[in-house]
């Protein structure tokens, strides 16, 4: 770095272990886990990363990362984060992949992590917490583990230049770290993996506080709103990253997407889709600045589809037995068992429904949000279980009145 010496600032203070329970709402849902041995994850890209374990290797198939094969591994998925960290680190935590003592170690071996999407608006960790899923992904292939994370529609809202729903203090985290891009003589990847220290520093000094510059700084917010156009726009650092995210990711027999996938997504293609997407996030469609409309934009699109988890009191059961049919119909033409979702808050928690098909994991966990006790799905042998706090509060609002 050319201003900051890492070596010279003291680690955050340990974090006290947290005890959890594992709630046994489960869907059996038949199926096979392979667990002969192997010494290798094998990606998209053909790399092979040895490693001493005894599981087949994971495969990636599709750029970004469309189907996944993880034979015999813990699968844990994670809902909307939306810029809390602390509830981020709690959920990672919760799911037992990530050290409790302020170290942030990947702790979750073997184990496939899936994270649903709208990391950004609502919160002013947003990129600290990319940071963190970046460095836990690197830890995590090193054991013979990965981190997927599925874009949701604040990512594309994002990278679109929508920013009605951006927290003040996350203008403020863009505006910081550019300023730490410009400044860093290392390559982009420990740049970007080494910002969550730096986040963590920098708000632990009295100047840099919010208070200290005063709500009505009109020249420090348009300085935020200029860096995070940066950032984010199509081809910029951080929405290249996360061009290397899909919008729908099939685990073994299990379909992870933010809003919901339809049959007329399936038969549009899934790798296509994912692969517009990205292409777009990348700034390369030069001549055609279209977003992919059947992924990113309309009430039925996969990061903005709320069929399978707002429940209406008028729905009749006419209506559900379409929403179940429609639902049977997608997972047949995957070839998959069942489907999780987030982007729509459940204020009952984690739940499944039409015969556990679909999981349906936001929480709305974050302070930007309903501010509940994190929620993890936890997927063992196609049996998925809940894993949630002793201490769980929610607090009674309307799910639909959340984007």
């Amino acid at each position: 770095m050319a201003s900051l010496c890492l070596n010279s600032l003291s680690l955050p203070p340990s974090s006290q272990p947290r005890k959890f329970i594992q709630t046994s709402l489960s869907s059996s849902l038949s199926s096979s886990s392979s667990s002969s041995s192997s010494s290798s994850i094998i990606d998209n890209n053909n790399n092979n990363h040895n490693i001493p374990n005894a599981l087949k290797p994971i495969v990636v198939n599709g750029d970004p990362p469309s189907f996944v094969f993880a034979p015999g591994r813990r699968i844990l998925a994670v809902g909307d984060l939306h810029g809390d960290l602390k509830k981020a680190r709690l959920a990672l935590e919760m799911a037992g992949v990530l050290s409790s003592d302020g170290q942030d170690l990947w702790t979750g071996g073997e184990a496939v992590l899936v994270q649903l999407g709208d990391i950004l608006d609502r919160g002013e960790d947003e990129i600290a917490i990319l940071s963190l899923l970046k460095s836990l992904g690197e830890q995590a292939k090193a054991e013979g583990g990965a981190i997927f994370q599925v874009n949701g529609n604040h990512e594309t809202m994002n990278v679109e230049g929508d920013f009605r729903f951006v927290d003040s203090g996350g203008f403020d985290e863009c505006d910081r770290f550019v300023e730490y891009i410009n400044a860093s003589e290392d390559a982009w990847d420990e740049t970007f993996t080494s910002w969550l220290d730096v986040s963590e520093r920098w708000k632990e000094d009295p100047t840099m506080s919010r208070s200290y510059w005063g709500p009505w700084d009109l020249v420090k917010r348009q300085k935020g709103v200029i860096a995070r156009s940066i950032l984010f726009r199509p081809g910029g650092p951080l929405a290249r990253e996360l061009s290397k995210h899909p919008v729908v990711l099939v685990v073994n027999d299990w379909v992870f997407c933010h809003g919901g996938l339809l049959p007329h997504h399936v038969e549009y293609g899934i790798e296509r889709m994912n692969k517009e997407v990205s292409e777009w996030m990348r700034g390369l469609n030069e001549n055609d600045n279209t977003l992919p409309f059947i992924a990113t934009r309309g009430y039925d699109s996969v990061v903005w589809n709320r069929l399978y988890s707002r429940d209406s009191p008028d729905l009749v059961d006419y209506q559900a037995k379409q929403v179940s049919s429609i639902l049977e119909e997608t997972l047949q033409a995957v070839g998959a068992k069942a489907m999780v979702v987030g982007h729509t808050p459940q204020t009952i928690g984690v739940n499944c429904k039409y015969n556990c098909s679909i999981w349906r994991i936001d929480v709305g966990m974050s302070s930007g949000v309903l501010n509940s006790r994190p929620e993890v799905l936890e997927i063992i042998d196609n049996t998925a279980r809940v894993i949630r706090s002793k201490r769980d509060s929610y607090i009674e609002l309307q799910a639909a009145a959340y984007t």
